[in-house]
């Protein structure tokens, strides 16, 4: 099996099974060209972060920043809690962004998106995430953004995405496909 040119880590940041953004995680991963290939990346079995087990992080720990490693871009996919990002989010970015100078995150071009049965789509959220993506040295897409209003019937019986945002989603996909190409050159990597 050939190794895909573009491998794209994704980070869904909520842990219910019938979570609305591990859905548009799946439909989005069927809109990118053949040559981005996109992996879930496991964030539900880490532990609490504690800065006293920098020095021998948990193997789940250890995983997720390889994991992260072998990607040349990101997708965070984010619900909105209370505001903001979920703790599992939050946990996650810290535990890959530590020891101090050890940040697997940095320089690997993101893009945020999120959905919600709420009106905003999740933008407090995305903002907040953007904000701590920022700092870590992560580029994030900025435009077009995209506040998913998850209401019914916006996926399809398959998972996809229903036709009335299609065009909005793919656009979104092929701003994203460009914004990492960008950053990482064309050269295939592997």
């Amino acid at each position: 099996m050939a190794t895909a040119t573009y491998p794209i880590g994704v980070v869904v940041g909520s842990l219910r099974k019938d979570s609305l953004n591990r859905q548009l995680a799946n439909a989005l991963a069927h809109m990118a060209p053949k040559e981005f290939a996109f992996q879930q990346l496991e964030i539900g079995d880490l532990p609490l972060y504690n800065q006293d087990d920098d020095a021998h992080q948990a193997p789940q720990v250890l995983r997720l920043k390889t994991d992260i490693r072998s990607c040349v871009g990101l997708l965070f996919f984010t619900p909105e809690y209370n505001r903001s990002m979920p703790g599992v989010l939050k946990n996650a970015i810290d535990h890959a962004s530590r020891p101090y100078g050890d940040n697997a995150w940095a320089g690997k071009p993101a893009g945020v998106l999120g959905a919600s049965v709420g009106a905003t789509g999740s933008a407090l959220a995305q903002q907040h995430l953007r904000n701590v993506l920022a700092y870590l040295d992560v580029p994030c897409m900025g435009q077009p953004e995209a506040f998913i209003h998850a209401k019914a019937g916006f996926f399809e019986a398959d998972g996809r995405i229903c036709q009335a945002s299609l065009a909005f989603m793919q656009t979104w996909v092929d701003h994203y496909v460009a914004w990492v190409k960008q950053h990482v050159g064309l050269k295939p990597m592997h």
